[in-house]
């Protein structure tokens, strides 16, 4: 699992650097399968249930599994990034949300606090806390600065599988649910509304946007639980 978070970290990093107005989605997919393949890694994501590609490129007031192709992106828009790697059986996964060029304030603000509730998060990862500490946190964080948690989707448990249990919701009490334990890896994901939380579903099938139209972000890492601080996996050393 660290090799394929490895991966996942060093492609979002590459993708995060080469957005700028002009590039379309589907270019960022294109960049994606390449450095796939360059790793020897397969894609998490191509053929999920059905998805058509190997990254998901979320704009604007899309939140999650956007599916990439002609759209360009635009200076202002901010573009939410999420992909995984399947490196001999295990898995990595991702996500991050980048500014095109000049973003507005209101904007920064959303990508700064969504950013923060992952590292609020993951700093309440701890072994012997209980699932819902991770949920507090991120809630309380993102309440705090004025934006909402999204309800209908959550972060999860990975391993052998994308997606695994435990189901973890960005919301919720604290000391509830399962005791943390050492060696168990999840993948933390706040997902955050400048507007209301509800979320709808595209005619696509698959691309999930803000209820109201409101512009939403995105900030995900797998780590693995340890005695002490968890180790993150997707992260770049």
């Amino acid at each position: 699992m660290r090799q394929a978070g490895r991966i996942v970290a060093a492609i979002l990093d590459l993708l995060r650097r080469r957005i700028e107005p002009g590039i379309t989605t589907g270019e960022l997919d294109a960049i994606t399968v390449r450095e796939l393949s360059g790793y020897g890694a397969v894609s998490s994501f191509k053929g999920y249930r059905g998805f058509p590609a190997h990254l998901c490129v979320s704009v604007n007031d899309e939140l999650v599994h956007g599916i990439p192709g002609e759209r360009v992106l635009c200076e202002g828009d901010i573009v939410s990034l999420d992909m995984g790697a399947n490196v001999h059986g295990f898995h990595g996964d991702a996500a991050l949300t980048v500014g095109v060029g000049k973003i507005s304030p209101q904007a920064e603000a959303l990508l700064q606090a969504t950013e923060g509730a992952r590292t609020a998060g993951i700093a309440s990862a701890r072994s012997g806390a209980h699932l819902s500490d991770i949920s507090a946190a991120i809630q309380s964080f993102v309440e705090a600065r004025g934006f909402s948690v999204v309800r209908e989707y959550v972060g999860h448990g990975i391993g052998r599988e994308m997606h695994e249990e435990p189901q973890i919701p960005n919301f919720g009490p604290r000391g509830q649910g399962p005791v943390l334990q050492k060696g168990m890896a999840l993948a933390l994901e706040p997902m955050v509304n400048i507007g209301g939380w509800q979320t709808k579903v595209g005619s696509d099938g698959w691309t999930v946007t803000t209820a109201d139209g409101s512009l939403c972000a995105h900030f995900e890492h797998t780590i693995a639980i340890t005695d002490g601080e968890p180790e993150i996996l997707t992260r770049l050393d």
